[in-house]
Formats: C-alpha cells, structure tokens, sequence
C-alpha cells in the first residue's frame, strides 16, 4: 500500500476498516482524527468516480439555467425549505452568505398533523425539482445514495473506534432519517473586503460530508482559533463530526467551526455537501465510553447563540428557521410567534 498523501487534515482510507489486518491501526487513527481535529479526508470508500463527475456537472448545468428556471423552485414554495436559494438569501450568524444553492432531503409525502404534534415534524414532505433539468433529480439520488453509504461506513468505524459495537447508532438511520444534500454554487466575491462564502459555524447532525472541486475554500478552525485550510485532495471526500456525535461522547468528538472563504472575482467553486442526520424523533444518549476516553472527554460546547440540542428534531427547525428567514415567515409565523 502506497503511504498516504500529505495533508493538513487527517486522511483516512476508509477501505482499511473493512480489511482485518488493518481495522485496528485505522480506528486509533481515525480517533484520534475524530477527537483532536473534527475534520479529516475520507478516500478508499469506493464511489465511482463518473458518478462524483457526474454530480458537478449536473450542478453545473442547474446553475446555468436561466434565472427564471431555477426560480420555479425557489425554496419560499416549500413549508420543508426545499428548493433553489439564491445569492445572499441564507444567512449564517445573521450574515447573508455569498452562494446559491439547491436542497434536497428525503423524498416523503407531507404528514397529516394535530394541534399537539411538534412543529418539527413538518419538515418532513417532497422536494422540488427543476423541469428544465429532469437529469438533476436522478443524478442526485443516485450520489445520495452512495453518500449516505460512505457516510455509516464512517460512523459504524467511528462507534467501533469509541469502544461500542460497530452497528451501536444504526437505530436512528431507517429509511426515515432527515438526510439532507446541498448543491451549492459560489460566485467569486462581489468585493475584496466581502469574503463570506459561508460564514462560521458547525454541523449539527452526526457527521458531514463534503465533495468540493479543485478551487478550494473550506477553512477549519484550528485549537488556537487560526484557520486551517481543507485543501482540495483528488478522490476525497472531506467529512465532520456534528453536533449529535459532540453531545453523545461528552464532548470527546469535536464539532469544529468551519467556514468557505469565497473564491477570487470571476473565480467559481461547486460543492455538494451531504449531511447525516437521524430520525426527526431521535434524542441523543450519551454513549458509554471506555474509561481512557471518558477521561479526555471535554463536556459539551456551552455557546448562547447557538446551544446545542439533544433533540435532533428541535435542533433541525431551529436551525432552518434561523439559516432562512424568508422562509420561515412565510410558512411558520406561528411557530415564530409562540417563540418570540
């Protein structure tokens, strides 16, 4: 085997868990991984590369459809936040970010609810896909599928590598898990001085996966708060652990802040993240961890603009309603209003 690339993120072949004679040298690497840094390369996983070609293309294509067509699925028609946003229309820490994009999450009809059912549960219903590109919807799925895959792959390493039983969180991702995909666009920067590709934060499902061209962008928080730049790597995904995966270890996996700098003026950058979240029903346990763990475990992160849930449901509408504002007042001014 040839010895990995450097980078200045971990790198982790995938394909090494799944190999007996290497499965326990690359769980301690991916804990430490997983516990120092929150962020690392994830190759040897096995998705084809013309469907990862494929996925950017259609994106590319979707974005350069005229503005009208994208428009026809602009996600203020969707009570779920489904649907195409344009530039500056998401705002993360209450900044618009520089991007346009399309989300997408499982294909569910919408439920039929009483006045004591929880507000979250109306984030589950359909998508809207693009007339004018009906090859979108099927090259989406198929990646979905594959980054839905990839994505358990790592988290049964990762239970297995924190001293559980490697199918420990399988109960949460039935075909009724809040799975969802970006496919994202960022124009170059509008101005030297506006930078905001998307702004800083963290993830709040189990882990986060990312496929990015070869513009570059994604920047990590690094312990002594500098920016560490997640270079693109050929073949990788780039993957990170949520907020979920910080409340269930006590703060022993890290749901480090990210953020995307905005290309250079005339420059564009695609991106399809995908994020693995579980049931909308799900509530976070905290795992029992071997005793050498526990011991470097670091509580849970204690942040007043942004406290972190441990039902998944609560913490997934809160984060829609404060991410799409317009949105949210279209289509949850009750829910808005009861909060203050």
């Amino acid at each position: 085997m040839s010895a990995p690339e450097a980078t200045a993120l971990p790198l982790i072949d995938i394909a090494r868990f799944r190999d007996p004679a290497e499965r326990d040298a690359v769980l301690v690497e991916l804990r430490r991984a997983a516990h120092e840094v929150g962020f690392f390369y994830v190759v040897g996983h096995g998705v084809p590369e013309a469907l990862t070609d494929g996925m950017f293309e259609v994106a590319r294509r979707f974005f350069a459809l005229p503005v009208e067509d994208r428009l026809a699925i602009e996600n203020v028609r969707s009570p779920q936040f489904r649907g195409y946003t344009r530039t500056g229309h998401e705002y993360t820490g209450g900044t618009p970010d520089w991007r346009e994009q399309i989300d997408i999450g499982p294909e569910r009809a919408v439920e039929d609810l009483g006045p004591g059912d929880p507000p979250w549960r109306r984030l589950i219903g359909p998508n809207q896909w693009p007339a004018a590109l009906p090859e979108l919807r099927e090259t989406t799925l198929a990646w979905q599928a594959e980054a839905l895959r990839v994505s358990r792959e790592v988290l049964r390493a990762l239970a297995a590598a924190l001293g559980q039983d490697e199918g420990y969180f399988d109960a949460w991702f039935d075909e009724e898990a809040a799975t969802h995909v970006k496919v994202v666009r960022y124009p170059g920067r509008p101005s030297a001085e506006s930078e905001q590709g998307v702004g800083a934060h963290k993830d709040y499902g189990y882990l986060a996966l990312l496929q990015q061209d070869t513009v570059g962008g994604l920047q990590v928080q690094a312990a002594d708060g500098g920016w560490i730049d997640a270079t693109p790597v050929p073949g990788s995904f780039v993957v990170n652990i949520g907020e979920m995966l910080e409340i269930a270890t006590g703060g022993y996996l890290t749901a480090t802040r990210h953020r995307v700098v905005s290309p250079p003026a005339g420059v564009q950058r695609y991106s399809v993240p995908f994020f693995l979240g579980p049931r909308l029903d799900a509530v976070v346990e905290p795992l029992e961890l071997p005793a050498d763990l526990a011991a470097a475990a670091r509580g849970v992160s204690q942040d007043a603009d942004n406290p972190l849930l441990a039902a998944y449901g609560e913490n997934a509408l809160v984060g829609w309603l404060r991410s799409h504002p317009e949105v949210a007042r279209r289509w949850w001014g009750d829910v808005l209003a009861e909060r203050g």
